[in-house]
């Protein structure tokens, strides 16, 4: 199983930082899952135009296949201006329409304070839906507080990431059997 974190910022660190978080506990519980950390500010992405996620070259190509190739995804998302960056929705828009389609995503988003924090459930799980995600419904939320020199320092911050990696994976677990299920029951 692969596993690829979305760092949906080309500027700032606070969301990268929460994102590898999340990879690093699943690397520590579950050896037996890669994880890839795609962070946006390390692409050069293009602005979407409509052609086929494959038809595209460089940077572009080189972070929508990863994306492309993965069982499930953290997607990270820090909030500015009351919304989603526009870098994570053009990621969105390269993508085809149902690129998560029966795949598991969880959701952290990263902010200056908490009057942000239903930007998510708003903005970003609309788009996943519509893109065919099965997301895990509790997201989680870090305000700047919780960090010091690049870093996660809040105990509880450090839970709620490491909670939602182990939702992820049994989100991918339980999903799995359920479409084993379905798939023995209708074999055609």
């Amino acid at each position: 199983m692969k596993i690829v974190g979305i760092a949906g910022s080309v500027v700032g660190s606070k969301t990268r930082v929460a994102v590898q978080q999340i990879l690093d506990h699943i690397t520590i519980e579950h050896q037996e899952i890669e994880t890839k950390l795609v962070d946006l500010g390390d692409y050069e992405l293009v602005f979407s135009d409509g052609r086929d996620y494959r038809d595209y070259s460089g940077d572009t190509k080189t972070a929508l296949e990863t994306i492309m190739s993965a069982d499930a995804y953290i997607i990270g998302t820090p909030i500015f201006q009351a919304s989603i960056p526009g870098t994570l929705k053009n990621l969105f828009d390269l993508l085809p329409n149902e690129a998560f389609r029966d795949k598991v995503v969880g959701i952290v988003a990263t902010a200056g304070s908490s009057k942000h924090y239903l930007v998510p459930e708003h903005q970003l799980k609309p788009i996943l839906s519509y893109m065919k995600a099965v997301i895990i419904p509790k997201y989680v939320f870090v305000e700047e507080k919780s960090y010091y020199q690049k870093k996660i320092v809040n105990d509880d911050a450090i839970f709620r990431l490491n909670q939602l990696a182990d939702d992820l994976i049994h989100g991918v677990n339980v999903f799995s059997e359920i479409q084993r299920e379905k798939d023995s029951a209708f074999p055609f």
